[in-house]
């Protein structure tokens, strides 16, 4: 039978609150880091499914959340659609060629590289009692593309936005390819096991209104469209950060069946602002996760308390942080779980 994060997806408003956290499978684990020391690096982990199962359950066996997230990387999109991708040391992922310098019909896909995730994902599912949810996830066109046309990470994402207004055919192109592999990306995970999606979109908070409606919110109502043919009733997170005022125009307009909230969103203005009855999952800050103490305590409660009149999935407001101590992780879960709706 299904488990209380997926129920609560579904829009169950239930009086304890399921609860996983963005990054929960990762280096503040010491699990991790001894499995990774054994295994290699990251991309090594990503495809081995064996080492990537074992990942995506070690925080649920520590912890018992509500949720297993998938052990995996936004950038197996590109990957699959035919950039090279590496994670060098000390600097992070790099894509290439870039689409700054190269052409998208330049690349040729090699769709197999997804085969590694979906059994993973199978995985995965086999081990999980069946009260856990398994959440597979993929980026959102968007900041997939701020990879794919940088071939790396930046700030302010500034050469990927002059691209779309310099030339907006092309740009959409780019947005149309990553929509059609991601769509089909995540079909495969849900076939295999995955009992709801995530999609990332880590970079929206830089794109003005027009542009976030075009490459945020059209691109994503697409990929929703499409999944629920494919699966109805599946739910899929969208989680759009640094979206702030625009936040309700993407929960109404993408179709998500529940939306991420960052940390810098004021709970009680989402609670407000949002469709009535739509869940939400959020939004504590990871690092006052890090700092743990009273403010800790305070902090999780005042977003409990903020969300009480709607479903609500209780995780930060983006990842958890490497250095993060297990015991903070503890005190978190604690008032969590003692918490009730009233």
């Amino acid at each position: 039978m299904p488990g209380p994060l997926f129920d609560t997806l579904c829009g169950a408003n239930l009086a304890q609150r399921p609860v996983w956290l963005m990054r929960q499978a990762g280096r503040y684990l010491p699990e991790y880091r001894a499995l990774r020391a054994d295994k290699g690096g990251f991309l090594e982990l990503v495809y081995d499914s064996a080492a990537a199962c074992e990942i995506t359950l070690q925080p649920v066996r520590r912890f018992g959340f509500d949720g297993a997230i998938l052990f995996s990387d936004i950038l197996i999109v590109p990957h699959a659609i035919g950039q090279t991708l590496e994670f060098l040391a000390g600097e992070g992922p790099r894509l290439s060629p870039r689409l700054l310098d190269a052409a998208l019909d330049s690349l040729s896909a090699v769709p197999q590289r997804l085969d590694t995730i979906y059994a993973t994902v199978a995985q995965v599912r086999a081990a999980l009692g069946p009260q856990t949810t398994l959440l597979g996830f993929a980026g959102s066109p968007w900041t997939v593309a701020t990879y794919m046309v940088a071939g790396e990470g930046s700030r302010d994402q500034h050469e990927t936005r002059e691209l779309a207004y310099r030339d907006p055919p092309a740009f959409q192109a780019i947005i149309d390819a990553i929509s059609a592999v991601t769509i089909d990306y995540l079909s495969g995970q849900i076939a295999a096991g995955a009992e709801a999606v995530q999609l990332f979109d880590s970079w929206s908070g830089s794109l003005a209104p027009r542009e976030f409606e075009r490459w945020v919110i059209a691109p994503n109502a697409r990929i929703v469209a499409a999944l629920a043919d494919r699966h109805p009733g599946v739910p899929v997170i969208g989680f759009p950060k640094g979206a702030g005022e625009k936040l309700p125009a993407y929960a109404r307009e993408t179709g998500v069946a529940a939306v991420g909230i960052d940390e810098t969103i004021d709970p009680l203005w989402a609670a407000a602002a949002l469709p009535e009855g739509l869940p939400v999952q959020g939004n504590l800050d990871p690092l006052l996760l890090l700092a743990g103490g009273s403010e800790l305590e305070s902090g999780v409660r005042a977003v409990l308390d903020a969300f009480a009149d709607r479903p609500h999935v209780f995780n930060l407001g983006h990842g958890i942080g490497q250095f993060t101590p297990i015991a903070h992780v503890e005190a978190l879960l604690e008032v969590v779980r003692a918490w009730r709706a009233p």
